[in-house]
């Protein structure tokens, strides 16, 4: 049975885009006029210790009286949100279905289908589907993705959601927001991503996602184990710091002056590795793959002044740190909470929130 709760589509009015991580809860709300985009409200809140496991959450309760607090400092107006679900959680296949099926014939098919690439039984399974468009092999034929995950991944998220008091309108995945809020940084782009290939790096709190776009539309992605906590726990450990203190410091300056050589550095050697490996595992994914001409560097790490430079060094393709907001107007309210400050980790919050804008209304 298809359930409702996974939903690629959306419907043209308001939704909180928020993102749970295992570092933060990010929330934002944007607002569109004459084609450009608004920040309205925005929010950070520090994700409950242990509460957040992998990306799978532990204690919905406490999640959403974290939500609850975001949402009272934004100023957020709207119950309505868009959620997402880890790319590692979800399972996507692009199946061919004849162009002459109506709609309703169509989802029967696909459900008819479903369970031949689904390798759970269905009644555990959360699912959807939406059409890509002709098939390049058959014209009498269309590409329809189908995403589906387990249930209870989607019932984790809505039961935080609805702990916080709001409503769940969009469940989404993860790498489908980031290549949504791609468009926020066609400003940085040659040609504006157009006939080019650009690797976005997202490096998050524990996990880091490289995806490489080619005509803005993603064409690899890759999620693995690194992010800005590893930072955080060699600052406490060098220094004889809580965790809470770390965070500050690693932020705000005032660590000794030995932080550079040998906390710091280190740690962007590790950094350029990474994007080197990814790079690598890009390049031998596929025929015809060709270096990206561009690294757009985003997440928290990206702050770390100069990182972009050496990553561009390092790899020998040019790179720079991505600002999804830079073409944006900003609330007064949600500048005074920094969101300038924070807005290189706020790809996945803006793809989400950028659903209130879809055309292909669902419900």
């Amino acid at each position: 049975m298809k359930l409702p709760q996974i939903s690629l589509g959306s419907r043209r009015r308001p939704l909180v885009g928020i993102d749970i991580t295992t570092s933060s809860i990010k929330l934002i709300e944007l607002a569109e006029s004459g084609g450009q985009y608004r920040v309205e409200s925005y929010a950070a809140e520090p994700t409950p210790h242990s509460a957040v496991n992998e990306k799978a959450i532990v204690d919905a309760n406490v999640v959403g009286e974290a939500i609850r607090r975001a949402v009272k400092r934004a100023g957020v107006r709207t119950k309505e949100c868009a959620i997402a679900i880890s790319g590692d959680a979800a399972i996507t296949k692009s199946i061919p279905m004849p162009r002459s099926l109506s709609e309703n014939e169509l989802e029967q098919q696909v459900e008819m289908q479903a369970d031949q690439y689904i390798p759970f039984p269905m009644e555990e399974v959360s699912y959807d589907f939406q059409v890509l468009g002709p098939s390049e092999k058959d014209p009498e034929m269309q590409e329809v993705l189908l995403v589906a995950t387990r249930t209870e991944n989607v019932n984790q998220r809505v039961a935080a959601i609805t702990a916080a008091g709001l409503v769940p309108r969009i469940v989404d995945v993860e790498a489908f927001a980031l290549e949504n809020a791609c468009r926020l940084l066609t400003h940085q782009m040659p040609d504006g991503g157009i006939e080019r290939t650009i690797a976005v790096i997202d490096f998050g709190a524990s996990t880091t996602t490289f995806s490489v776009l080619r005509d803005l539309r993603v064409v690899y992605t890759r999620d693995f184990a690194f992010g800005g906590q590893q930072l955080t726990e060699e600052i406490m450990r060098t220094y004889g710091l809580s965790m809470e203190e770390a965070g500050r410091a690693k932020k705000e300056g005032g660590l000794p002056s030995n932080y550079q050589p040998e906390v710091l550095d280190p740690f962007i050697d590790d950094m350029t590795q990474q994007v080197g490996r990814s790079l690598q595992f890009y390049l031998a994914s596929g025929a015809g793959r060709t270096q990206p001409e561009q690294i757009l560097v985003c997440g928290g790490c990206a702050n770390i002044p100069g990182v972009a430079d050496v990553i561009a060094s390092r790899v020998g393709i040019p790179a720079e740190r991505g600002d999804p907001l830079g073409q944006m107007r900003i609330s007064s309210r949600a500048k005074a909470l920094g969101v300038q400050r924070d807005g290189t980790a706020l790809l996945t919050a803006c793809g989400l929130a950028l659903r209130s804008f879809d055309e292909n209304a669902k419900y």
